[in-house]
């Protein structure tokens, strides 16, 4: 037990690794203070360009899939004497920790980015084919309404139905709703903007 709880800290404290916001201070500016307030990849790209904000979005879903690969490599070294329905809920504790650490980092007074491209690498790992159906649809949302959030809030609702069709299993299954509703609550300030006519569209740069 100790080790599994071990392990889902360390992935949580991972996820905490608060990329924008570190990033940007080596610019010189605090994201938290610019666009939307948000130390994501899609803020990032309106402050700091496309380029820093690629390098946020692959680091952001590499600390995802790494938790995930972390726990099958254990599991293949058999350091866990767990059945494969235990390793199976071990897998997405651990990617939901991850998760949990990039939303409420402790490193920002508990306020991080939105989980998405942590989500998108946990996924990577756990359960790729929904991410595949979902990748391209969230592009096209992008490109059509130029709104992250859209493709964001849009993909979130797809993820559990997705998870139901392709009959990825009840534990995967319910880790892809909660991931799903944690996504949509991060996304309030977004629908309220969208709402209100006053969201950021991608694209958008922003001066520091």
């Amino acid at each position: 037990m100790l080790k599994v709880s071990l392990l889902i800290l360390f992935s949580y404290l991972v996820g905490s690794i608060p990329t924008g916001y570190l990033v940007g201070r080596l610019k010189g500016v605090d994201l938290r203070m610019l666009g939307s307030g948000n130390v994501g990849a899609t803020n990032v790209a309106r402050i700091l360009g496309i380029r820093a904000a690629i390098f946020i979005l692959f680091f952001d879903m590499a600390k995802g899939a790494m938790v995930i690969y972390l726990v099958s490599l254990l599991a293949n070294w058999q350091f866990f004497s767990f059945s494969p329905e235990r390793i199976e809920f071990l897998r997405v504790s651990v990617g939901l920790a991850a998760i949990c650490g990039h939303i409420f980092t402790p490193f920002l007074e508990f306020r991080g980015g939105k989980g998405v491209a942590t989500l998108t690498g946990v996924l990577i790992g756990l359960a790729p084919m929904p991410m595949i159906i979902i990748l391209p649809v969230f592009l096209t949302i992008v490109i059509l309404t130029r709104f992250v959030s859209v493709g964001s809030i849009v993909g979130a609702l797809l993820l559990p139905i997705l998870m139901c069709i392709l009959k990825q299993g009840p534990i995967i299954t319910l880790f892809g709703g909660i991931a799903g509703i944690l996504i949509i609550i991060r996304h309030i300030p977004n629908i309220r903007r969208l709402l209100s006519n006053t969201e950021y569209r991608f694209g958008e740069r922003i001066n520091p």
